[in-house]
């Protein structure tokens, strides 16, 4: 097999800063938390120094504690229901990065295309590539005197795709294989202590492998929006749209589970079908109206929770 090209081995690569990915992340309103979570570990990923920095002025004497964040593996896992906007903040938090650090970071996207055609050794070369490929270039952003210039993201979707369990009994010898070869490509990042993060995203926790997830520096779990939530998607357009604050409770109150649905509409059924389905449905002729809104978000059936299957 010929040495695979960048464009084999990953989907469309991004330069952050990047004012798409900025405007992406400003959208992504109800996870303050897990924007907040997670671009303090890239950032230390990053800049290690800012954070040995604060421990002089807050915790002089604290070295062992800020050694053993700084040193933790490269991973992090975001997991949790579909629609619930893990990959859309994997996409674009390294744009947050970029512009607090004042340095540039790249993300890599790796192709579902990397576990190749089942060939005996095609899925485990692919990895290492890819993995081989991130290395090289994040070894090249840290100068003779250790300061990072620059970062690397490598991003892993549908993740369970590429690192499920090898206790599998029905597993195949070459998945196998490729299980073991991403995690010595995590380890390979570990050890070299270079400026780059593997974030990897599943609906399917349960099915990676357990070296994967002990590996893995933190779990974030994402659920379906609550009402607060879903009010802070809706109120600025809905308002927009002339409804008033009651209003709008009424929409946010019919994208919820009633009536024996089990669950409510997700993060994108609400951006992607909710609001596109009013202002439509009051186009051309018509203006949205209050009473018609609140119907037309009860008839939008919520995005089918994802069930992991028992292991």
């Amino acid at each position: 097999m010929n040495a695979p090209s960048l464009d084999e081995l990953f989907d469309q690569r991004v330069a952050f800063p990047d004012p798409d990915a900025q405007e992406r992340l400003a959208q992504l309103v109800g996870l303050d938390a897990q924007i907040d979570s997670l671009s303090k570990m890239l950032g230390i990923l990053v800049n290690p120094d800012g954070l040995r920095n604060w421990a002089k002025r807050k915790h002089r004497g604290a070295a062992s504690a800020i050694e053993l964040l700084v040193r933790r593996p490269p991973l992090v896992i975001l997991a949790g229901d579909v629609g619930s906007g893990k990959t859309a903040l994997a996409e674009s938090i390294g744009d947050l990065v970029a512009r607090r650090e004042k340095v540039s970071v790249t993300l890599y996207p790796i192709s579902l295309s990397t576990r190749g055609q089942g060939r005996v050794g095609e899925m485990t070369q692919l990895l290492s590539a890819a993995f081989s490929t991130v290395h090289d270039h994040a070894s090249k952003l840290k100068n003779r005197g250790g300061k990072v210039q620059g970062a690397v993201i490598l991003l892993v979707d549908e993740a369970d795709a590429l690192a499920q369990s090898r206790e599998a009994a029905q597993m195949h010898h070459e998945d196998r294989a490729g299980v073991n070869a991403f995690i010595r490509g995590v380890d390979r990042l570990a050890t070299g202590g270079l400026p780059t993060a593997v974030i990897m995203c599943t609906n399917r926790l349960s099915a990676l492998d357990p070296a994967v997830r002990r590996r893995a520096a933190e779990v974030m779990t994402f659920t379906r929006p609550d009402a607060s939530q879903r009010s802070a998607v809706l109120a600025p357009a809905l308002s927009e749209l002339g409804l008033s604050p009651s209003d709008i409770a009424a929409v946010v109150k019919a994208t919820g589970a009633h009536n024996g649905r089990a669950v409510g509409c997700s993060f994108s059924d609400l951006t992607q079908r909710v609001l596109p389905s009013i202002v439509l449905d009051a186009y051309p002729d018509g203006a949205v109206t209050p009473a018609r809104a609140v119907e037309v978000a009860k008839s939008v059936e919520p995005t089918p929770s994802f069930r992991e299957s028992a292991t």
